[in-house]
């Protein structure tokens, strides 16, 4: 299928999107928020609405509305100055939000998270109830870290990043990540479609003309990719292009289209493989590696050559080769602990081992995403 015959048969056919917009399509040069350019936006999205579609926006610019409401000249160079523009800002941008949607008779809804709110299992399916509820009200919920209290282990760093997670949330049907220019820039032209984002990213230069917005192209590239490898569609657009949004879903030829792979992960699997905190990795051997990839069989102890952390039971995992590749993130059966005393072993020998056998397998096929 050619790009043209894609964005008309398969984009153009989505019902639920999320669209995140970047600080460099949200400012102007000054590096403030474009009060104008959001109420263009608004207008977009609000059709898309009227049209009975589910659109859910992650949204920079807190920092940019901090600094007009303060007067700032300049971008604050630290941590602490950072955060209480932003605390300041994000108020600010939800009131400008506010006021773009409410004259279309739209009503906004503020959602602030960390990088803990989507590996809490718990708390990553509130979320994900929470947009459901309000999208049944016809309300449209406004993602943004939270940068006023999140510390680094706490962030993602980018929104570009957040929004692929919220799309596999929601399962939407397409991301939209937009910015200042065209799309995925080489040697200044466009790129119109790209299969594989990860192995694209791999190929490019780590800085130069193919840059785009404060994320970078590296990360707007690892969010399409863990959007397409869930077998969703992400493109990579200019915000300043005119009707931008639903000329895109009307399958115009606009941006960098990255294109899913086959089959779509279920929910749980989304999370275990994408979302959820690694707490240590399992090293296997070259027959279980084998059987994994090729078989997408269960992870048995007598397979596993190597244990690292001090994960527990139900905890997610990695499980690398020899070589130090990741093959795949599970829900572990055993800890740390017993699977270290159960590694090269029949399952017929682990009550021996641990003094019980609650499980057969390591990770089951069931609790694990393939990568």
């Amino acid at each position: 299928m050619s790009s043209t015959q894609f964005r008309q048969n398969v984009v153009s056919r989505a019902r639920r999107l999320v669209v995140k917009i970047g600080t460099g399509a949200l400012t102007d040069k000054q590096g403030r928020l474009d009060v104008a350019f959001l109420g263009e936006l608004a207008a977009q999205v609000a059709e898309m609405v009227r049209n009975g579609l589910g659109v859910t926006i992650v949204s920079s610019g807190a920092v940019g509305a901090g600094m007009a409401e303060l007067d700032l000249t300049a971008r604050p160079k630290t941590l602490p100055m950072l955060q209480a523009t932003a605390a300041v800002g994000q108020g600010q941008l939800m009131r400008h939000f506010y006021d773009a949607f409410n004259s279309f008779g739209i009503t906004v809804a503020q959602i602030l998270v960390t990088r803990a709110d989507f590996e809490t299992r718990s708390q990553y399916l509130n979320i994900r109830n929470t947009i459901a509820a309000l999208q049944e009200l016809r309300a449209v919920p406004i993602l943004n870290e939270n940068d006023s209290v999140a510390v680094d282990e706490l962030r993602f760093g980018d929104n570009d990043i957040i929004a692929a997670h919220v799309t596999n949330m929601l399962r939407a049907d397409l991301l939209v990540l937009l910015s200042n220019v065209d799309g995925v820039l080489v040697g200044g032209k466009v790129v119109d479609v790209i299969d594989d984002p990860e192995a694209f990213a791999a190929r490019l230069p780590e800085s130069g003309p193919s840059r785009l917005g404060s994320g970078g192209i590296a990360a707007k590239l690892a969010a399409a990719h863990l959007v397409t490898s869930a077998g969703e569609v992400a493109i990579i657009a200019n915000a300043r292009v005119g009707r931008i949004l639903p000329r895109l879903l009307g399958g115009e030829k606009l941006g960098t289209l990255c294109i899913p792979s086959p089959g779509k992960m279920t929910a749980r699997r989304r999370w275990i493989g994408h979302a959820s905190r690694i707490a240590g990795r399992i090293i296997v051997d070259d027959g279980a590696a084998k059987a994994l990839l090729d078989k997408g069989s269960s992870l048995l102890p007598s397979g596993v050559v190597g244990v690292e952390g001090n994960f527990q039971k139900g905890d997610t995992i990695a499980v690398v080769d020899r070589a130090d590749r990741q093959l795949a993130r599970g829900l572990t059966n055993y800890s740390a602990q017993q699977t270290n005393a159960i590694k090269g072993l029949k399952t017929g020998q682990i009550a021996k081992a641990i003094g019980e056998k609650p499980y057969d397998e390591v990770v089951h096929r069931n609790n694990m995403t393939l990568l």
